[in-house]
Formats: C-alpha cells, structure tokens, sequence
C-alpha cells in the first residue's frame, strides 16, 4: 500500500471531537474499574509451594530460586525464548527493551529478572548487545520452566517468599503478556493502532501480518 493510497480518520469540528472523545472516555473509565476489580481478585488467588531445589546461572555463578530475590519478598520472572545455539525471540527482545530502572519495583520490595534455556555464554553476549541490565539467568537445564507450565514459548510467573519457602501465585502468557509491554499499548492509542491483520480496523488502514515488522531494535535501520 502507497502511502497515497493510505487512508485517515474523518475530520470533525472540536466541538463534535470532544463529543466522541467524551462517549469514548465512559467506555475508557468502565474498563479501568474492570481491570481494578481484576488486580483486586488476582491479590486473592491462592498460591503453591515449590520445593524443588532449582540451581540456576548467572554472571556471579550458581543461583537457587531463592537468590533470585536478591533479598525482596516478591519476584517476578520473565520466562524469555531463548534456546540453546538458537536466535533470541525477537517479541521477548522488544519485551525487555520496554523493561527500566528496577529500582521503582525494588521499592515494593519485588524484584525482576529474565530466565532462558540458553546457556550463560549464549545469554551474555546478547544481552550485552542490547545495553540490558536486567538479571537475567540460565536454567541452565533444570526444570523450573516446564514446571511454571512454559515449554518452548514465553510467559511472567511471580513468586512470593516467605523466609525460605518460594510459592508461585500468578501466571500468565501470550496476550496476557502483550499488555504488558510499553510500545505496543502506546501503539494501541495511535489511529493506526499496531497494523497488523488481525486488528479491527477501518478498511484503507495500514496493516501487515502479525510479527512480520519486529526487528531486534538496532536492526531497524539497517539496509
């Protein structure tokens, strides 16, 4: 599609924009309260014990599940696609890209890092490359994924301490992971949302199939 060929919303007077900006904003609120009675009842969810004594790496040597803390009571663990001798997912990489200082959450005493099956010498040269400083940890092939019921795909566990006891209270993966990220709810706001098929969108929109735009983001200007 040229760019001429590319077609824009409807042009309105502010008085009629405020209008639909307004009728917009109810729905907006609506959802809002419903993802507050959501995060209200995700706090009551039970949660269970894991035992296993998982031994992960990382740049500072062998880590249980309880290092992984770094000494916080919560933890939340992004379970990245990575295997071993193969590319790093290039959605999880725009995932982590979105990911800041940790330093807001470790001030709710929770901490954050990045799992992978790849082995450290795979990890770290990447991570390297993408300016991360994120923990981020080899399995370094225990089976602390397929536990947390992730095989070969992507996922966000959390986990809650309690002295030495590790329990798993929340889980969640695909798009319950998409809300997550930065750029593509930012995308979400735009006219032209993330243009991508499977959104509903007016018909002369820009769109492409899903996944086919992502780079690893110092690839996207390379000729």
């Amino acid at each position: 599609m040229t760019q001429s060929q590319i077609k824009m919303p409807r042009i309105v007077s502010e008085e009629e924009w405020n209008k639909e900006r307004e009728k917009l904003l109810v729905k907006e609120k609506e959802c809002t309260r419903a993802l507050d009675a959501l995060a209200a009842e995700r706090r009551r969810l039970p949660m269970v014990h894991f035992e296993k004594n998982y031994v992960f790496e990382g740049p500072n040597g062998p880590a249980s599940l309880i290092d992984l803390f770094d000494g916080h009571r919560q933890l939340i663990v992004y379970h990245f696609m990575m295997q071993p001798d193969s590319k790093p997912c290039v959605g999880c990489s725009s995932f982590v890209d979105n990911i800041g200082h940790l330093e807001h959450l470790h001030a709710r005493n929770t901490n954050f890092v990045l799992v992978a099956p790849a082995p450290l010498a795979q990890i770290e040269p990447f991570k390297k490359r993408m300016g991360w400083t994120v923990p981020w940890y080899s399995l370094n092939g225990n089976e602390f994924n397929s536990d947390c019921g992730v095989s070969t795909g992507f996922g966000l566990s959390v986990f809650l301490r309690d002295e030495n006891h590790v329990y798993r209270t929340y889980f969640t993966k695909d798009r319950g992971a998409d809300r997550l990220s930065f750029d593509t709810n930012l995308l979400d706001l735009t006219p032209y949302g993330r243009q991508e098929t499977w959104e509903d969108s007016p018909e002369g929109w820009p769109q492409t199939p899903a996944y086919v735009w992502w780079r690893y983001r110092d690839e996207y200007n390379r000729t």
